[in-house]
C-alpha cells in the first residue's frame, strides 16, 4: 500500500492505493481505495495511524454496494464462495513475497509504526521535491 501525503498534509487526506493487485469491491483496478475517511469525510485531526486502521477494516469487511470494483462488488452479494476463490486466485498470482537480495535488505530504509499491539505496519518515507508539491511518499506494509 503505499499514502501519498501532499504538502498541506494534514489539511487535505492522503492519497492512498495499493501497489499489490487485490481483488476488493473498494479497491479498483489501479489500486486506488474507496473509503469516505480519505475522501469527503477526512479530518486534520485523524492521523496516519487512523488512516491505516480504517484501510485495514475495509479489508476485513467490504462494503460492496459503494464498489469501485464492480465485479467484485457484485459477486460480494451474489456468490459469496465465487468471490472468495477468486481473491484467493489474485493472493496467490500477485501477492506472493519476493526474495530479498541480502544487500536490498540493508539498504532498505523503513520505520516501524505500531498500529495495534499484535499488529504492526512498516513504512518506507521517501520525501519529494518540494518543488513538484507531492510532500512525502510512504510504502506501507500491513501485517497481522
Amino acid at each position: 500500500m503505499k499514502l501519498l501525503l501532499s504538502h498541506d498534509f494534514p489539511h487535505s487526506p492522503p492519497k492512498d492505493y495499493f501497489l499489490t493487485k487485490i481483488f476488493h469491491p473498494n479497491i479498483a483496478t489501479n489500486g486506488e481505495i474507496c473509503v469516505n475517511t480519505l475522501k469527503k469525510d477526512w479530518n486534520q485531526s485523524l492521523g496516519l495511524r487512523h488512516v491505516l486502521i480504517v484501510v485495514r477494516c475495509l479489508l476485513i469487511e467490504p462494503f460492496p454496494e459503494s464498489a469501485l470494483n464492480e465485479q467484485a462488488g457484485k459477486m460480494l452479494l451474489e456468490n459469496y464462495d465465487e468471490y472468495a476463490r477468486h481473491a484467493r486466485l489474485y493472493t496467490g498470482i500477485h501477492a506472493k513475497s519476493k526474495p530479498k537480495f541480502k544487500s536490498e535488505a540493508i539498504c532498505e530504509s523503513t520505520t516501524a509504526l505500531n498500529v495495534e499491539q499484535r499488529h504492526t505496519s512498516v513504512l518506507n518515507v521517501e520525501q519529494k521535491n518540494a518543488a513538484s508539491g507531492a510532500g512525502f511518499s510512504l510504502n506501507v506494509g500491513l501485517h497481522g
